[in-house]
């Protein structure tokens, strides 16, 4: 999607510090984070939504990705917490598929 930001980040138009990067899936830091450490989790393909996924593997290298970073980020031991909003309702301010991981404090529940 020529107008997506997160497609600009995933092809390298947008210049970003990756913390995480292969064939299928980019991660980096949120420039509004909600928690200490808080790193977008996204497929270079273009997803609308969660709604809009209909590849199961697309969900395999997501998550996978996303617990590599959390590894990587040594967060194993406290804890963090993976979000994936869809929809309006559902707090999605970016038309592209993501997931939030959040960590470095406690995280309370239920959730805003």
């Amino acid at each position: 999607m020529d107008d997506c930001i997160f497609c600009k980040i995933a092809n390298g138009d947008i210049p970003t510090n990756y913390v995480y990067s292969d064939d299928r899936v980019v991660a980096f830091n949120d420039l509004n984070p909600q928690a200490p450490v808080h790193v977008l989790v996204i497929p270079r393909q273009h997803y609308a939504s969660s709604a809009a996924v209909d590849d199961p593997s697309v969900w395999s290298s997501l998550m996978d990705s996303a617990v590599k970073v959390a590894r990587s980020l040594g967060l194993e031991d406290k804890g963090y917490r993976m979000v994936i909003n869809t929809g309006t309702d559902g707090g999605q301010t970016v038309p592209h598929l993501h997931l939030h991981l959040l960590a470095g404090r406690n995280l309370g529940w239920p959730p805003g």
